[in-house]
């Protein structure tokens, strides 16, 4: 049975760059560091960033969407961090928005901001 969503993998096969990258997006340094793997712990979930990228063909295939407290102030962060713009904030009913980044791997970042009732 399905919990809850736990994990997110990102595959980028600059392990450096990535790390950058995430620890700049997010405000979190990794909990942990290996040649083959970096976790990061956001709030309970964990990013983590994968190298090996030998089996993976990049795209949008999957995205993963991060519930945010501000989708505009998140969007212009993510662009300034380096992040590229795919979808704009968008209004999907009942006052909740979502957008999607695209990381310097191709990896599609989900954004969420749920409307306070």
């Amino acid at each position: 049975m399905f919990l809850s969503l736990r994990t997110l993998v990102y595959h980028a096969p600059d392990l450096v760059a990535a790390r950058a990258f995430y620890v700049k997006l997010t405000g979190q340094e990794p909990y942990f560091e290996a040649p083959y793997y970096i976790g990061f712990d956001i709030n309970g979930f964990e990013l983590g960033l994968d190298p090996d990228v030998a089996h993976v063909k990049v795209g949008n295939n999957q995205v993963a969407y991060w519930k945010v407290a501000s989708i505009a102030s998140t969007l212009d962060w993510s662009l300034q961090c380096g992040a590229l713009l795919e979808q704009p904030a968008t209004q999907v009913g009942e006052g909740t928005l979502v957008a999607q980044v695209i990381d310097p791997w191709g990896n599609y970042i989900g954004l969420i901001e749920e409307a306070t009732l």
